[in-house]
């Protein structure tokens, strides 16, 4: 097998044991053989090309169009002509399954179930990555910016799957790596000539600067693998977390930590916390109010209702305060007290959002979290979770009375618009039995009411978590034919009603109060996992309504018909709180500029703040953002990685020929040279070699031993330019290592970092560059040149 077929095979096998890394991400995985199936097809496509062989970007534009007819051939060969040459049709079918891919990504945890458009996806990203890992490192000859490709892969998969076996996948990553720079390395030493004959053919020993050389290769793939290592080990703390999460942790993930991404794997993972054999603690907490009933502890709002899910709306977080302000809509006429709860989270536990009573004033926690004004929640910042938290809270037990919610003014007219949206595909029958179950109401109150009975009384509703979660726009109209669900299935529809109705309504997602404990404590487990709506009324705010059937409390304020009851179960009040009514400002009064920015006042749109999460983005971003990054850190390092190829080249081996010799001793001098320039020697063209020498040895103040080594570069130089045939001569890489050892040890430590870092002989790749194309122009305008004034055929 010859050395560039080896190559091949190494980068492929790099790319495959990378590839390893998304197993997690997808199930089945099964996947992954047509990936590995197509990169072949792909590799063996490039070895072909390369035989023949094609120019270099011919290779590439090759192997780039194989690969996208073997990706219109799986996924769109209904689409493309004879099932193989994509079309405009073909290429409008791959746009959709990426849309879809993308919509699925956000829409599922992980592992996400394996969809046309996610196969597309990985598959896809697997070829692509391969393909540019073949091109830099077998059709170009550079192995070591193929780790790039390599490490973006790797980091999106790592980061997404968050955990678990992440040090398997990375180390068959980095073997791959450094297997294809070895491979590369041995094939370079292969093409610099025999190391053990002579042009003469008869065999010899090698000499010590062939023993030193041929060990050169060997040791820049370790020194370019222990860089790319140190890379692949620190991007993942400075790009963005990608943490799964879970709306439940690790026991029933199904949300993603983020401001999006909740769609029908909500109703999954309630359903399946709800069905546990085992109901795992997931938090513990003491309270100093005794009414712990109404004690809900929320994690996020649902608010945006698309017709398939409910999800939250995208907006901006900010620094935690250290006081939040007063609750949108709350008056000063409700009663309310102030109650502290202390909650830890078990270790297991891993959350994105953080788990409060409703409404939160105050939060006492350390680590990295953000606020997010409009929903009142914190969100974890950085990869920070929920995971073995303690942090205390400062809340609002509120407790309007019947009255105050029947003579709830209407909503402001944005909040209306943002909070009673419902998508043109919501069967009719929602809006129908919504206006079915509450005729002859006089007000909002009473048809939030009435909708409550209906699910949770009157209507014959069963509960039932064995209810397989349904999906699409028809889910909600199924589930009041069947009357058959849990929590998700009665919030999903009593909201959805509520706003056919007018009234704002959106879905909570969190735990009931839990159970109480000997020691007075509150254990909440993962069968309390609960999600309910809530509804605005102008002057109380969001309020709790509980439509699941013997599922949590129902409030008080809903457990009467008659508006004009005053008497409400109103909270006792601690010994540093009052129960008298709040002197604190209403919300219209209350909203700074600050909150005016960010959406959170009733007179603004929630929609126009863009949200700054960016975990729910599609692959394709977090890729994007990815090579950014690696890019950004890559880029200090070429000069250093060109560098230590450079020396690797000009010490390595060489063949026995007199214009080897020549090109050998000449690299070597040129190397030794070079050294002395990144230490701020710069070099006199015009000089001697002897006179040369003489010149570094003084500014450099070598050490005996260093200026003997290179005084011989001097005189096997001058052997080399003037004898009539140049002898090989001993030692010459050892000698240049020598010097090169001479000047680090004598610098000071910013001068060995600037000389490792950003070597000033680095500036010759400008100059080559510079040089190449001159001649390039010159090369051009004499061909013109030839063909205008080519002198016309004679005939005789």
């Amino acid at each position: 097998m010859s050395g560039r077929a080896r190559l091949a095979l190494c980068a492929a096998a790099a790319t495959l044991m990378t590839s390893c890394a998304l197993l997690p991400l997808v199930s089945p995985a099964t996947w992954i053989f047509q990936a590995w199936f197509l990169l072949a097809v792909q590799t063996g496509v490039g070895a072909l090309t390369r035989r023949v062989p094609l120019a270099r970007p011919l290779t590439v534009a090759a192997q780039a169009l194989v690969t996208l007819m073997l990706l219109t051939l799986v996924f769109a060969r209904h689409q493309a002509v004879a099932g193989i040459v994509p079309g405009t049709d073909a290429f409008q079918h791959f746009s959709e399954l990426l849309r879809a891919g993308t919509d699925d990504v956000g829409r599922y945890s992980i592992p996400a179930p394996l969809s046309d458009g996610i196969r597309l996806m990985v598959v896809g990203g697997v070829l692509v990555i391969g393909l540019v890992v073949d091109a830099l490192s077998v059709t170009y000859r550079s192995a070591a910016p193929a780790g790039l490709p390599l490490l973006a892969l790797y980091s999106v998969a790592a980061g997404l799957s968050g955990g678990g076996a992440a040090w398997l996948w990375f180390l068959l990553a980095a073997a791959g790596y450094l297997m294809l720079l070895l491979a590369e390395g041995r094939d370079r030493l292969s093409q610099w000539g025999r190391v053990f004959g002579g042009s003469g053919g008869a065999a010899r020993a090698p000499g010590p600067e062939l023993a030193g050389g041929a060990v050169a290769p060997v040791r820049t793939g370790r020194r370019i693998g222990a860089v790319a290592l140190g890379i692949a080990l620190f991007v993942p703390f400075v790009l963005p977390s990608l943490d799964g999460g879970g709306l439940l942790g690790g026991a029933a993930r199904g949300v993603d930590n983020t401001t999006g991404g909740v769609g029908v794997d909500l109703m999954v993972s309630l359903r399946d916390s709800l069905n546990v054999d085992e109901d795992r603690t997931v938090l513990t907490y003491r309270t100093n109010t005794a009414q712990t009933q109404d004690l809900y502890l929320r994690i996020v709002s649902l608010d945006d209702f698309d017709g398939t899910a409910w999800k939250p709306t995208q907006r901006h977080i900010v620094n935690v305060p250290k006081t939040f302000p007063a609750p949108i809509g709350l008056s000063g006429q409700v009663k309310r007290a102030s109650i502290q709860t202390r909650i830890a989270a078990a270790d297991w536990y891993t959350q994105g959002w953080l788990p409060m009573p409703y409404p939160a004033s105050k939060v006492d926690i350390s680590g990295s979290w953000r606020y997010e004004p409009v929903g009142r929640t914190l969100v974890g910042d950085h990869g920070q979770s929920t995971r073995g938290v303690q942090y205390q809270v400062t809340s609002l037990m509120v407790q309007p009375t019947a009255r105050q919610l029947a003579n709830a003014p209407e909503p402001s007219p944005a909040m209306r618009r943002e909070y009673t949206k419902v998508p043109g595909s919501l069967p009719a029958v929602v809006a129908a039995t919504a206006r079915k179950v509450t005729a002859g109401s006089a007000n909002h109150y009473e048809q939030a009411v009435k909708l409550q009975d209906y699910f949770a009384v009157s209507g014959n509703f069963r509960y039932n978590t064995q209810v397989q979660a349904g999906s699409g726009s028809t889910a909600i109209a199924n589930f009041l034919k069947d009357k058959e669900g849990f929590c998700v299935h009665f919030s999903f529809a009593m909201a959805s009603m509520a706003r056919t109705l007018g009234i704002p309504a959106r879905v909570a997602v969190g735990f009931t109060p839990g159970t109480p404990q000997a020691d007075g404590s509150m254990s909440v487990g993962l069968r309390d996992a609960h999600a309910w709506p809530e509804l605005y009324f102008e002057g109380v705010g969001w309020t709790r309504f509980e439509p699941t059937p013997s599922r949590g409390t129902v409030p008080s304020y809903t457990q009467t018909n008659t508006p004009g009851n005053d008497v409400s179960a109103a909270p006792k009040p601690t010994s540093s709180t009052s129960a008298g009514p709040s002197t604190a400002p209403s919300a219209s009064e209350n909203c700074s500029p600050q909150l005016r920015k960010l959406a959170a006042c009733p007179g603004q749109s929630s929609a126009a703040a863009v949200g700054a999460q960016d975990d729910d983005w599609p692959w394709f971003n977090i890729l994007g953002l990815t090579l950014a990054g690696l890019l950004i850190l890559g880029l200090p390092l070429l000069p250093m990685l060109w560098r230590m190829r450079v020396r690797a080249i000009r010490l390595g081996g060489h063949g026995r020929t007199e214009a080897d010799v020549a090109a050998y001793t000449l690299g070597a001098w040129l190397e030794v040279t070079d050294s002395a320039w990144d230490y701020g020697i710069a070099p006199k063209e015009s000089q001697t070699p002897r006179k040369a020498a003489e010149r570094v040895v003084g500014l450099g103040h070598l050490d005996p031993e260093a200026a003997a080594a290179m005084h011989r570069l001097a005189a096997a130089v001058e052997q080399v330019l003037y004898a009539p045939r140049p002898r090989p001569v001993a030692g010459l890489a050892n000698d240049a290592r020598r010097v090169e050892e001479a000047f680090r040890i004598s610098a000071s430590r910013p001068a060995r970092l600037r000389a490792l870092l950003a070597p000033r002989s680095a500036v010759r790749v400008i100059w080559a560059f510079s040089t190449a194309r001159t001649t390039l122009r010159s090369r051009l305008s004499a061909r013109l040149q030839s063909l205008l004034h080519r002198p016309s055929s004679q005939n005789g």
